[in-house]
């Protein structure tokens, strides 16, 4: 087989381009307030999510995630809610949590797995942290969250 090399580096240094512009677009939520959470005597930070466009991006499109920390979803009324992983990178842990700050389930989700991970009931807050970060914690359904408060209510 013969290949024309400079007419292949030139066509993947288009392509190398065209995908680092894709990336550059991709929506990232950034510069979210951050507040301390306490569940069982562990501490963790989270980025919190009180909007429409911030809780629909989440994290998708990051490629990490600090130790003990994560994203707190704030929701306008407790309602059955369900999350899916479509444009994320990294395998989280999912806690759904009652208006009480009671924890109702706990659910683990693959990297661009859009099934659907429902919550055991009606549910006003969602924490999202690296996958197994509860389990290796000892953080069961049950247990409760405390600090939601200082995450104030949702915008919309």
């Amino acid at each position: 087989m013969y290949w024309n090399l400079p007419k292949f580096f030139s066509t993947l240094v288009v392509l190398c381009f065209a995908c680092t512009t894709a990336l550059s677009f991709a929506q990232v939520n950034k510069d979210l307030p951050v507040v301390e959470l306490k569940i069982k005597n562990q501490k963790l930070k989270v980025e919190v999510a009180a909007t429409a466009q911030t809780r629909t991006i989440g994290l998708m499109n990051r490629f990490s995630l600090a130790s003990d920390s994560g994203m707190l979803f704030v929701f306008p009324q407790s309602e059955q809610l369900g999350f899916w992983m479509k444009n994320t990178y990294v395998p989280l842990s999912i806690a759904y949590v009652d208006e009480k700050g009671v924890i109702l389930n706990i659910a683990d989700m693959k990297p661009h797995d859009e099934s659907t991970h429902p919550s055991k009931g009606p549910a006003l807050f969602a924490i999202e942290m690296k996958q197994g970060w509860f389990k290796e914690k000892g953080i069961v359904a049950g247990d409760r969250v405390e600090g939601l408060d200082r995450a104030g209510r949702a915008k919309n």
